[in-house]
């Protein structure tokens, strides 16, 4: 009945999905900075088969997951910040990396069974679709890029015991 009603969640601003980086090296006016790895990174069913792990040497992991902020904050090496990016963000990525080549594939192999009804023409009608649908993937992450949808985005800096929060 008279439960406490919680008016400070902002619903008018887009989620932020967070984590934390590690600043290492500072270039002038850009900081570098490297993601630190949760404690749940790895012990997934799918671990061996994930991408987050990479390939080869620790230093050519952390190299490819490198990403820069402008840094107007002043930071240093070795400080921890928490970085964000917007949930939406992430979907329209995920939307333009996957579902848009997919449809096309799939729309192509059904055009062309409907119209031709040839299996050989129908698996080279798909190929055709799944390329045409990873150009139009590349043009979509393209405009996202750049008007800075999947650039992080500075939040905090991290206090000594803050994790990410994996809710």
């Amino acid at each position: 009945m008279g439960e406490a009603v919680d008016n400070s969640t902002d619903f008018s601003a887009p989620a932020m999905v967070e984590g934390i980086a590690h600043v290492v090296e500072v270039d002038d006016a850009v900081a570098w900075l490297v993601p630190e790895q949760t404690t749940s990174c790895g012990s997934c069913a799918s671990a061996s088969a994930c991408g987050a792990k990479g390939i080869g040497t620790t230093a050519s992991r952390l190299e490819a997951r490198r990403f820069q902020l402008v840094n107007d904050i002043g930071l240093r090496v070795g400080e921890r910040v928490v970085v964000g990016i917007r949930e939406n963000a992430l979907l329209k990525a995920s939307i333009t990396a996957y579902v848009i080549p997919l449809a096309t594939l799939l729309l192509a192999g059904a055009l062309a069974q409907w119209t031709a009804g040839s299996d050989v023409v129908t698996m080279v009608a798909m190929f055709a679709g799944l390329v045409f649908g990873l150009w139009l993937a590349r043009i979509g992450a393209g405009r996202l890029l750049l008007r800075g949808d999947l650039a992080p985005r500075f939040l905090r800096r991290a206090s000594a015991g803050e994790m990410c929060n994996l809710e």
